[in-house]
């Protein structure tokens, strides 16, 4: 078991380095892509290269009436959850926009309580209310020049949150190529209807238009990075509990940081570094409670009882 663990912890490691590189391409694809084209890229790629696999392994299968709901739903968070990080970090730099997406890890800690039977007390639901205060203190001044898409990141964290919940449950009983792939349709199949539907309107945020140069690149690039990354994650809910893997996430933060300053010449300012500090010290305590609950619990399960 704690090798699975350990499997689990560095998958996540790998999602968390790798992530950030696909949020770079979003961020440097031209303007004149609109936010839903960039996720239909993302989602159309991810079916191309992990249903052929699927079939291949002989892993693929028919879902019946609920499974296929689930997926859906699925495909809705990860879609909505994508978007609205993409719509972000066009705006914002790519660490402010994930030093926010950072209170995903409280969410999920709070979900996996409510949704999964993990255990949740009083210190860990006081250290995810710091956590937020922290992010309060990157949100202001970010909120104060952008508005409202200063709280995109935010609706990020809730839709990857609740993503994560189902990921977990589902990954116990599916392949993780299969769960993406089939994921990747049912994001592609609400997506597709949408940019069809307005081809030609001239709505910056859903009317497709031709990729030619720099696009072509940043969009498979999108889609490349978005597949490997999301396949990590997959395999590191399917290996070690939600709660354990979920501070991890803050390692984004430093590819995130270095992609922005190399990238795109980004440098955060001291106040969204405090709020970083915040967080992520919260984070950690957080991880550090959940661990020495596990502890406790292998302890008790050792003992010997008497007959």
């Amino acid at each position: 078991m704690q090798d699975r663990t350990t499997l689990g912890i560095a998958f996540m490691v790998a999602f968390a380095l790798v992530a950030p590189i696909m949020d770079a391409f979003a961020k440097a694809t031209p303007d004149y892509i609109p936010v839903m084209e960039i996720l239909g890229f993302r989602f159309g790629i991810q079916v191309l290269l992990l249903l052929p696999v699927a079939l291949v392994l002989g892993i693929a299968h028919r879902p019946r009436a609920p499974e296929i709901g689930l997926h859906l739903v699925r495909g809705f968070l990860i879609m909505a959850a994508t978007g609205l990080f993409f719509a972000a970090v066009r705006e914002m730099p790519l660490a402010n926009a994930i030093a926010i997406f950072f209170v995903e890890p409280f969410i999920l800690t709070l979900l996996g309580a409510l949704f999964l039977g993990e255990a949740v007390g009083l210190r860990r639901i006081m250290a995810c209310t710091v956590g937020f205060g922290g992010a309060l203190l990157v949100i202001q001044p970010s909120f104060s020049e952008l508005g409202f898409v200063a709280l995109y990141p935010l609706g990020t964290a809730l839709c990857f949150a609740l993503y994560m919940v189902m990921t977990r449950s589902m990954a116990q009983r599916l392949s993780p190529i299969t769960l993406q792939a089939y994921t990747a349709i049912a994001a592609s199949a609400l997506i597709l209807p949408m940019l069809f539907a307005f081809d030609g309107t001239g709505n910056t945020a859903l009317d497709p238009a031709m990729p030619h140069g720099l696009a072509v690149y940043t969009l498979l690039g999108v889609g490349v990075v978005s597949t490997v990354s999301h396949l990590f994650i997959s395999l590191a809910l399917k290996f070690a509990p939600a709660a354990t893997i979920a501070p991890l996430q803050y390692l984004e933060i430093v590819a995130a940081t270095s992609l922005g300053y190399f990238v795109f010449s980004d440098i955060p300012d001291a106040l969204t570094f405090l709020g970083i500090a915040i967080i992520v010290g919260a984070g950690l305590y957080v991880f550090a409670r959940e661990r020495r609950a596990e502890q406790v619990l292998a302890q008790q399960t050792d003992v010997p009882h008497t007959p």
